[in-house]
Parts: structure tokens; sequence; C-alpha cells
């Protein structure tokens, strides 16, 4: 049974019921005070306790998914966090895929068919999202996504016209669903272009780290994962190759969400000729390592300057701004980070432009990460251009 199965969920709370209901029947008997009668009570208890956690811990990954399968909570596909100091020349660089076959390639269900509130219908009057896989032409990563398709990439009038896209990345350790089921991505971008307040733009939902359960923090890795590359250059590649996407970095952006944000305003910064606008809902600002990451930046006399160049106020203070466009997602009280949202903000200089949505109170969660999401896209839409070039067209 898979790990988010409906029937695994459910025959772990039938065991976790039965456990319970054992030792209520069986504790009489352990009543004495003998080493048979408390080994047996403590069993007992064990195993009704490991039972009820592992049926909450079932339904908390059902309804996140936080991991998609066994193969990604046993870290089947990279070393174990533990292990960081394995990593870098000898760390794997997490599940590759074969770009032969196809840059987008399709996927199973990914979570998609829990997803509420996504298009459904006739596509060219409701939109539609598809579920596929994005596989890196230069690092062989595979990464799975949602993708939004709005209802006028199926209408005829639009047959050869190419549109803005948006990535949108989830925070770390989430995938795609909470981009789909919590943030409720699909179901707000296709009301606001309904509606007319957001131009028919492909969002494109991913998680942030290719190599799971490390935290690649879109960085790439010596010797190790190459998350900086993935999205920076094989998804736009990919993304170019498959679907009417703008080839002008003006019709690209990026967003996220907590280290999902943190992506988004790197990718931009950094990478400015790919993505023009960031959008990052309570983000961090500079790349830091710990368990989940392990070393980022390797252990060659380049380190530092690694490390400083992934440090977006040591950029804004030292480098050239770069011509972008970002926005920036935090809480007055609730949000830990505003005192560096502050800073940040008061950084910015031309050509580089910053604008903010600061709550009165906001926590860090989906809460407050759907309050803003209507006015984040509505800003993106403004930030992005409707592409000029047309299928066909040189």
């Amino acid at each position: 049974m898979g790990l988010t199965s409906q029937s695994l969920l459910f025959a772990m709370i039938a065991v976790a019921v039965v456990c319970v209901g054992l030792t209520v029947w069986m504790w009489p008997r352990f009543a004495g005070r003998g080493p048979r009668a408390v080994l047996g009570r403590l069993g007992v208890i064990a195993a009704t306790q490991l039972s009820i956690v592992a049926a909450l811990g079932l339904a908390v990954n059902s309804n996140f998914e936080f991991y998609a399968s066994w193969h990604e909570l046993l870290g089947l596909y990279d070393g174990a966090p533990a292990a960081v100091g394995k990593w870098g020349n000898e760390g794997k660089a997490g599940p590759a895929g074969d770009p032969s076959k196809g840059l987008v390639q399709p996927s199973g269900p990914e979570g998609l068919d829990k997803v509420h509130g996504i298009p459904t219908g006739p596509p060219d009057k409701n939109g539609k999202v598809e579920t596929v896989k994005i596989v890196g032409k230069r690092t062989r990563a595979v990464n799975p996504a949602y993708v939004y398709l709005p209802p006028q990439y199926f209408q005829k009038q639009y047959a050869r016209q190419r549109f803005p896209v948006v990535v949108a990345l989830a925070g770390y350790p989430g995938g795609i669903f909470l981009l789909g089921q919590h943030l409720r991505l699909p179901e707000t971008a296709s009301q606001l272009i309904r509606s007319g307040k957001m131009q028919p733009t492909v969002i494109v939902m991913m998680r942030p780290t290719i190599a799971p359960p490390r935290d690649t923090q879109c960085v790439d890795v010596p010797g190790g994962p190459q998350a900086e590359t993935f999205f920076a250059q094989d998804v736009p590649d990919a993304l170019r190759s498959h679907y009417r996407v703008g080839s002008d970095p003006g019709a690209w952006g990026v967003m996220g969400y907590s280290s999902g944000g943190s992506c988004a305003l790197q990718l931009a910064m950094i990478h400015s000729r790919t993505y023009t606008s960031a959008a990052a809902l309570s983000p961090d600002y500079k790349v830091s390592t710990d368990p989940t990451t392990g070393n980022l930046f390797g252990d060659g006399k380049d380190r530092g300057r690694r490390r400083e160049e992934h440090d977006l106020m040591w950029r804004l203070k030292n480098l050239p701004a770069p011509q972008v466009n970002v926005l920036i997602g935090t809480s007055r009280a609730g949000e830990p980070n505003y005192p560096a949202a502050k800073e940040f903000l008061d950084a910015v200089k031309p050509p580089m432009k910053a604008d903010s949505i600061i709550l009165d109170h906001g926590s860090h969660n989906f809460a407050t990460w759907r309050r803003e999401l209507p006015a984040a896209l509505q800003w993106m839409s403004r930030s992005l251009t409707f592409p000029e070039d047309v299928v066909g067209s040189s």
C-alpha cells in the first residue's frame, strides 16, 4: 500500500482502535507487582502508543503530503541528513531521469485526485491542471509538478499564442500537494483569471528540493544535487519545449512560501535573465545549513564566496542591483522575520524594485499565505509582460 493511500490510513486506525481495546481488556491481568505484570503493562502501553502515533502520523502526512512515497520517507533517494559528513563529492544527486524520453513526461496523480477546488469540466471554459515530471537536461534531476493551464490556453483564438509563466515553489519539506490543497493556488488563480483580475498565465507548481529528503535550498552543491541549475536553466528549457510559454524573460516569474519563497528570491536576484519577477511569502534572506541541508557549500577555498553569494543582504550591499521586481509578504506581529524583511526592503536600490504585503498579524502558516496569495498573484500579473511572440515565429 502506498504511503498516502486511504487503505493504509484506515488499516492503521483500525490497529490503533484494536490496541486500545486490548489494553482496556487485558489491563486487569497485569495488575500484579511481579516482573511479568510490569513488562506486560509496559508492552501494552508501548503498542497502544505506537499504533496511535503511527495513525496520527499517517493522517497528517495524508493531509499535507510531506512525503509522497515510502522511498522519500525512508530516504532511499539520497544520503540521510545524519550522514552530512559524507555528502559532497561522494553525495548522490537525487533521482535521475532520462532526458531523451522528453523533458516533460507524464506522471501519476501525485495527490492531485485529493486536491479540492481544481478546475473541472471543459478545459476551454475552466482551464486544466496536469501532473507531469520535469527532467533536467543538464542535471538529469527529476521533479514532479502540477501545471495549471488557463482556459485561454485551449481556446481557438489563442491557438498560436504563448503565455506568461509562473514557477511556484512549496516550502520544505512539503510537496506540490500543499500548493494545490492548502495554498489553493490553482483555485485562486482560476478565480482571478475568470474575473479579469489576472492575465491568463501558466502556473507550474513544484517542490524546492530535487533530492528528497535533503533540503537542497535551490543551491548547486559541490559534488551533489545541482538544484540552482535545475530551476534556473533546466526547468525553463523543459517548459518551453512542451508548453506554449514565452521565450522572453519578461514573461517569467517565480514565487513561493517559506523556503520556497527564499528560493524564489535567490533565483530572481541571481538569475535575472531567467526570472524578472519574484513573489516571496515569509522567506529567509540567506541560505543557511542545518541537519536537513547538509554541507551546501563544499569544503574548498571558495566555500566562503559561495555562502556570500547566497546571502541576499550581502548581494544588495556589495553587488550591482539586478533589474528585477520583487514582492515580500510578511506580518508585523506573528512573523519572526518581520525585522529581516524590513531590512531587506530598505536595502533595495534601483534598478531593482520592491513591493510588500504587510499584514498587521499573521503566523507562518497557510492561513496567512492564503490571505496574501490573491494580492501576490495580481502583483505578479502586473509585473509580467504578455508574450508578443507566437508559435511558429522566428
